[in-house]
């Protein structure tokens, strides 16, 4: 029998993260991307307040989704034209399988409560739904809505660690996970978790908008070709 190799997943901090970055919304698309977004994070606001280890546990698994349909989807398409992916789908699946690890660290840290492991069931329901129509008919809106949903993840990590460092919110030890995946030092506090996870989804949030810039240099180049192919 083949042995599976079942040593923990490991991640190194991204040092290099830009925080402060936004996209300003451009065409119609990026707009319906924006406010969809704005909404999510008025409910998000409105339910979860500043209980930001809570906040983490629902959203990122809305989060862990994305990655998952783009993957999917990366791999259909590449089967379809018999074309190489160009190292989307990997990232797409490491994209999903990191926000999973954000998960799987935050639980230790804000166990959940009944309410919300409920309303992580029907969340996820509803937006996995969604987000895979989404990306099959707007792939382009589609990672627009993952850029600003990863805007809006470092403004809320932002928030959070302005919160521990004023000591609102106990600055407890690191969970055994979150040092072992990003091989945080062993004394490591939930400041450098949260550090860690923001530098993560700033990253994200590059890769997505930069998606978007890609499928538009694909559409344009489509446009060329077909024009030059018209006055031939």
């Amino acid at each position: 029998m083949k042995h599976i190799d079942t040593r923990p997943l490991v991640r190194q901090v991204n040092v290099d993260a830009v925080i402060d970055s936004h996209h300003a919304p451009q065409t119609l698309s990026d707009k319906i991307a924006f406010a969809f977004v704005k909404l999510l994070r008025f409910f998000a606001d409105t339910f979860f307040a500043k209980r930001y280890g809570h906040r983490a546990v629902v959203l990122e698994t809305v989060a862990a989704v994305p990655g998952m349909v783009g993957g999917l989807w990366q791999h259909l398409r590449s089967l379809r034209r018999m074309r190489d992916d160009e190292g989307w789908i990997r990232t797409l699946l490491d994209e999903a399988e990191n926000e999973r690890m954000h998960l799987m660290t935050f639980i230790e840290i804000a166990q959940p409560n009944w309410f919300e492991r409920a309303l992580i069931v029907a969340v996820q329901l509803v937006f996995y739904n969604f987000y895979f129509w989404l990306y099959l008919f707007a792939p382009r809106t589609a990672h627009r809505v993952v850029g600003y949903f990863e805007e809006e993840a470092v403004i809320s990590y932002t928030a959070y660690l302005a919160e521990v460092d004023a000591g609102r919110h106990e600055n407890v030890p690191a969970p055994q996970i979150a040092i072992d995946y990003w091989q945080l030092p062993y004394n490591a506090r939930l400041r450098d978790v949260i550090i860690a996870v923001r530098a993560d989804e700033a990253e994200h949030r590059d890769v997505n908008h930069g998606f978007v810039d890609a499928l538009d240099e694909r559409r344009e180049g489509s446009r060329e070709k077909r024009r030059k192919l018209g006055e031939a």
